[in-house]
């Protein structure tokens, strides 16, 4: 799998699991739920900070051009406090972010190249731009997953967005769906083991 193709898949889980939140009560999103958080307390502290540290590393580190969108989105990034800004705002800033990643993708960045974790110190520790980008998608998977528990634990049923709900396995044309024995269920998650 490349970057680009996880990407896209990231992309798509993040439309998902937007339209998802976009159902639930707003008090749901602001609630205090990681109440020993040094910053993040609440789904749309995740949900902001996800799109800040893409646009940070990709935009501002890895490109190096000041093309990122926390300009036109002023915040503290650092304690997001995101309670102050409607649902709609944060989602746009992410689109926003999202549509910037996927054109700088489709330029065909040059993945090997290496890239200052601190842009003015000269000391500064390097990655490759693949490694970076690689960051920052682990990164998004791993806080979605909060996300999606915080949900759960509020009493919601949060969708499925695992990798093989938005890429299909092709069954063997010998072998009927029904024979797989997998617990995959094509409209729906998995109904055994997740």
């Amino acid at each position: 799998m490349n970057v680009r193709e996880y990407y896209a898949y990231l992309s798509a889980s993040r439309a998902q699991l937007w339209d998802f939140l976009r159902a639930l009560p707003p008090e749901d999103l602001d609630r205090d739920v990681i109440e020993q958080g040094e910053r993040f307390h609440s789904v749309k502290d995740l949900l902001l900070h996800v799109s800040d540290v893409e646009d940070h590393w990709i935009h501002s580190v890895a490109r190096g051009d000041g093309l990122g969108a926390a300009q036109r989105y002023p915040h503290d990034w650092v304690r997001p406090q995101a309670e102050q800004y409607p649902l709609a705002w944060i989602i746009e800033y992410g689109r926003d972010v999202g549509a910037l990643t996927r054109e700088y993708l489709d330029g065909g960045p040059d993945l090997a190249r290496r890239v200052k974790l601190v842009r003015d110190d000269p000391e500064s520790d390097t990655v490759t731009t693949e490694q970076l980008l690689w960051h920052v998608m682990t990164h998004e998977v791993r806080h979605t997953a909060q996300i999606t528990l915080l949900v759960r634990q509020m009493g919601h049923r949060p969708p499925w967005l695992d990798y093989l709900r938005f890429v299909r396995p092709q069954v063997a044309p010998h072998v009927a769906a029904t024979d797989l024995g997998d617990g995959l269920d094509p409209d729906g998650p998995p109904t055994a083991a997740e």
